[in-house]
């Protein structure tokens, strides 16, 4: 019996066992082969949307809320039996992926379901008391990058925050972690350092799906507003947990479709690099890290380096588990845009023994002893941007007066064996 048979009778069984509002679609002949891994949407479906039948949803959303064949989880729910989904809320980038990054998001009217949309990204990042009159339950299904300086699980706590304020249960619907479910690296965010891209004292690659972070966040009192100023604050949380998923997975092993879930992140590969450039990219006019180019996340480049010589300087570092190869490229757009740079392009060539994190401070500390009339630090362009992504301005400070990496390891790692012990008791998979 094939695969694809088996696609096929189980969508057809799924119809017959949940009566749709909408008439049912002729099946097609030509579907894609089962995931490996069915996301929480999948798995809500299956359940006959339980937990969500006879009451009103709102969900919060984008582009990757999709399941296995792209159906979308708005139109999913919208047409789910005994559903009543009322209003959708737009994070960072908006509900259909149609606003570019860090562009304001406004409130307006969903053309294809008339679903009024809650801006989420713009003056107001949690929702108000109005937004969320009339919902029962609140549904949360955003593809997560695995990474704290990614906006959409901040918007993730101030929802939880509201819901907890007017008695509305959160549901998430989980999804796997494209990093897998191994790394943790980096400090806790300390206070003062709170903010949007910081939200949470947890490590900067955490390790934990949505779901679970959401649980650990929801126990152990961590939601604690966006600036980490308010009293803690606890929701009625439920979590749909995947089917399939394992902790040693990466998105690739999963069999799933990546929906970018924001512009710069358009395949697995930049979920991965993400945190291996994102800090150092902070650092404005510093360093092109590919944004602009067809690679995001990926590269170490500018006008004035040398790249057979800091492609040769991080060679003879050493470091387990990561390559560099010499690159030259033009970006598309920004502020390099039309100007050849040169520097490394890194892969992982045994991710298990990899530092993610740190890989960009070790390109930074090549590049000052290659190049010490390039210090980032000496001026002050976007350092509070910088200090806010690390949660700490410690590494800006020590590591900032020699740009060596031994300077930052201690306080870099000290966090992450407590975390990996604490995060182990929310733990949804193996």
């Amino acid at each position: 019996m094939s695969l694809r048979f088996i696609s096929t009778l189980t969508a057809v069984l799924t119809l017959l066992s949940c009566s749709s509002k909408a008439p049912a679609r002729a099946v097609q002949e030509e579907r894609p082969a089962p995931a490996t891994v069915k996301p929480g949407i999948e798995v809500l479906a299956e359940r006959c949307f339980e937990g969500l039948q006879g009451k009103r949803v709102g969900l919060v959303t984008n582009p990757s809320g999709v399941d296995h064949l792209l159906r979308a989880t708005i139109d999913i729910l919208f047409e789910a039996p005994e559903v009543k989904l009322v209003a959708l809320f737009a994070p960072e980038h908006g509900v259909r992926g149609d606003v570019y990054a860090g562009g304001k998001v406004e409130d307006y009217t969903d053309p294809a379901t008339g679903l009024p949309v809650h801006s989420l990204y713009g003056s107001q990042r949690e929702p108000t008391d109005a937004m969320l009159q009339g919902i029962d339950v609140m549904v949360y299904d955003i593809q997560d990058v695995g990474t704290r300086s990614y906006t959409f699980i901040s918007t993730l706590g101030l929802v939880m925050r509201a819901c907890a304020r007017n008695g509305i249960e959160v549901m998430v619907l989980d999804r796997p972690n494209p990093l897998g479910g191994r790394k943790v690296e980096g400090p806790l965010v300390e206070p003062g350092f709170f903010s949007f891209v910081s939200q949470y004292a947890i490590p900067y690659v955490y390790g934990l799906t949505v779901g679970e972070l959401a649980r650990l966040i929801n126990e152990e009192g961590l939601n604690r507003g966006q600036k980490g100023d308010l009293p803690p604050v606890k929701c009625r949380l439920s979590v749909v947990p995947m089917e399939g998923w394992n902790r040693d997975m990466l998105y690739t092993d999963t069999g799933l479709p990546w929906i970018l879930p924001s512009p710069n992140i358009p395949s697995p590969r930049s979920a991965v690099c993400y945190p291996s450039a994102g800090i150092a990219g902070e650092l404005s006019g510093y360093l092109n890290i590919g944004i602009g180019y067809n690679i995001p996340f990926e590269t170490f480049a500018a006008e004035w380096i040398d790249a057979k010589a800091l492609k040769a300087r991080l060679d003879s570092y050493g470091l387990p588990g990561v390559a560099f190869r010499t690159i030259h490229y033009k970006p598309f757009y920004g502020a390099a845009k039309d100007v050849l740079l040169h520097g490394v392009q890194f892969f992982f060539t045994d991710y298990a023994a990899a530092s993610l994190s740190l890989t960009q401070f070790y390109v930074m500390q090549a590049i000052q002893e290659l190049f010490p009339d390039h210090n980032p630090f000496l001026t002050k362009d976007r350092l509070r941007m910088f200090d806010l992504v690390c949660g700490t301005d410690y590494v800006r400070k020590e590591f900032g007066k020699r740009l060596e990496v031994e300077d930052i390891l201690g306080r870099w790692t000290r966090d992450v064996d407590g975390f990996k012990t604490l995060s182990q008791k929310y733990y949804l998979y193996d």
